[in-house]
């Protein structure tokens, strides 16, 4: 059980367990689902409870980010929101809201459900393991991060909540069709407007972040042999690697 960079940019649907296979999804499936949609679901899976924090700290009972993990918020809060009807373009007929809470021997968390004779279980690394898919997959960071004193925590869930508050009622904007504008009129991206719907969403995003690294790598090259001064090409060394990893 693995989802090694390579198999994530090839596409295919990735397989955790007999019963669980995640499928990464092509543009157009993303299109015909509702783009804002699914991008709240799958934000919604891979939610930390960083990203979450003035919504955790405001609920009743409350909850303190900085003391609970990614995996007991999905087993308490996020693992029961969607029904399968909205689940099954990622997971097939795999149905969350049947999963029930439990606990192993040794107190650790779980979810499981009983399917025929088999039963589902979804434990911590388990999770893991399709969260991370879910990441790699669409490029999404994952947001750990902890404050130093609970005066700095308190400043960053009053930062959240009016981020909240200032989006409540703004009109959602496409993620994507920026980008695949800006693809499909860029000359080192090789799909045109009618084949770019059935790429994969992990080669998608990460053929923007090549293409803009690429750019990146040729703009200094021609900045420095121009004679601009504030090029140094030993500094610039990673940035000119357009074969490098992306950030």
């Amino acid at each position: 059980m693995h989802n090694e960079e390579l198999e994530v940019y090839r596409g295919k649907d990735f397989v955790v367990s007999d019963h669980i296979k995640v499928h990464q999804v092509t543009l157009d499936e993303i299109y015909d689902y509702g783009e804002q949609e699914y991008y709240s679901m799958v934000y919604h899976f891979t939610a930390t409870p960083q990203t979450l924090k003035s919504e955790l700290w405001d609920m009743q009972p409350r909850i303190d980010y900085t003391k609970i993990t990614p995996f007991e918020l999905f087993c308490h809060t996020l693992h029961n929101m969607y029904p399968k009807e909205k689940t099954s373009i990622l997971f097939g007929d795999l149905d969350f809201k049947k999963f029930q809470i439990a606990h192993k021997d040794d107190g650790t968390l779980l979810l499981h459900q009983t399917v025929g004779n088999d039963t589902i279980v979804i434990d911590e690394y388990t999770y893991i393991v399709i969260t991370d898919f879910l990441r790699k997959a669409h490029i999404i960071d994952k947001d750990e991060k902890l404050p130093a004193n609970h005066t700095t925590k308190m400043i960053l869930i009053d930062d959240a909540r009016e981020e909240r508050a200032r989006n409540r009622n703004k009109k959602y904007h496409s993620q994507l069709k920026n980008l695949i504008s800006a693809m499909i009129n860029s000359e080192e991206f090789k799909y045109n407007h009618s084949e770019v719907w059935d790429m994969k969403i992990n080669a998608f995003m990460d053929s923007v972040k090549r293409i803009l690294k690429i750019k990146n790598a040729n703009l200094l090259l021609q900045s420095a042999y121009s004679g601009f001064s504030g090029v140094n090409l030993k500094d610039a060394k990673k940035q000119l690697d357009w074969l490098g990893e992306l950030d």
